[in-house]
């Protein structure tokens, strides 16, 4: 009997909590369940429920949702959520990782005015990934922009390919509003890239997280690039359903990106698997083309230690 045309993807599709604003992280975890995704990252911020691990342990049990991610709190409006000092809330953000049995923490780089924790970001980063199995996945951001002004707001800097980093984590919402190439950047992250923000945009200087599809990124290829890549790596929905009109509405977009996403790790599968026999009812489909993400050798590790043991506007994102 010939193998199935399409496959279910090894990699698992999770829901980050903050698609789900305003509404809660417990209605993040009751929507991912009811959806059928594979867990959840959970982003940390003002919420008091995604601050408690043994509040967000109930709610993964409750659901049958494990926690895949962890996103520390590294946004304006989180930087007094577990404590003001950033290394302090990537101690904790790796420890809830750890004891929710999720693999990867995201972290962004720091803010510009945040001097010290910029200066040793870099070989903190790099020490604290060697204290743990949980990978430190640095996302990509983007310069801030007024009319047509950009201003530099994170340091070493926005486009976190051009610094030494274990992991990474690519956005395409963010390479949208940093006007990037997204394979190109995926590309430079190589066998590096562990995690992947799955959004759309249209190139706005707002960080738009449109469902995917719906802008222009190359998220379908990114994805099918991956999948033949074998990548073992997590893909999050992180879009924006602010503006849903219900809860309907919102549980459809959320539905349409799970779809999406499936869809597109699937791809290469089909692609490689024997054609079924044609039926005078149903044409052949040809798959889509698949691109190969391109690897980059892993560049030599940074030297030094932090003296210690991330972010963009003001809501999840």
């Amino acid at each position: 009997m010939a193998d199935p045309v399409v496959r279910i993807p090894d990699t698992k599709v999770a829901l980050s909590t903050a698609s789900v604003y305003p509404e809660s992280t417990a209605t993040a975890f009751e929507i991912a369940a009811r959806l059928g995704y594979d867990g959840v990252e959970v982003m940390v911020w003002t919420d008091p429920v995604s601050q408690d691990i043994e509040a967000l342990r109930r709610l993964s049990d409750y659901h049958g949702v494990p926690v895949l991610a962890v996103h520390a709190p590294c946004l304006l409006i989180t930087q007094r959520v577990w404590s003001t000092d950033p290394w302090v809330k990537l101690q904790r953000a790796r420890a809830a990782a750890e004891k929710l049995g999720a693999s990867t923490v995201v972290v962004h780089p720091p803010f510009r005015w945040q001097r010290q924790y910029a200066r040793d970001f870099v070989t903190g980063i790099w020490r604290m990934a060697d204290e743990t199995d949980v990978r430190f996945a640095v996302e990509n951001m983007y310069p801030w922009r007024y009319r047509d002004r950009e201003m530099p707001a994170y340091a070493p800097g926005w486009d976190v390919t051009q610094e030494d980093y274990r992991h990474f984590t690519v956005d395409l919402s963010h390479t949208a509003t940093s006007r990037s190439d997204a394979m190109a950047m995926a590309g430079r992250m190589g066998d590096r890239l562990g995690h992947v923000h799955l959004a759309d945009g249209n190139g706005s200087a707002k960080d738009e997280h449109l469902v995917p599809g719906r802008g222009t990124q190359p998220c379908a290829e990114l994805l099918e690039g991956l999948a033949a890549d074998g990548f073992d790596g997590h893909v999050v929905i992180e879009v924006n359903t602010r503006r849903a009109m219900s809860a309907a509405e919102r549980e459809a977009d959320l539905a349409e990106a799970l779809a999406f996403a499936r869809l597109h790790l699937a791809a290469p599968a089909a692609a490689t698997s024997p054609a079924p026999a044609r039926s005078q009812t149903a044409p052949a489909v040809r798959a889509p083309r698949t691109p190969r993400t391109p690897r980059t050798p892993r560049r030599p590790r940074s030297s030094g230690s932090s003296g210690a043991p991330g972010s963009s506007g003001a809501r999840p994102s």
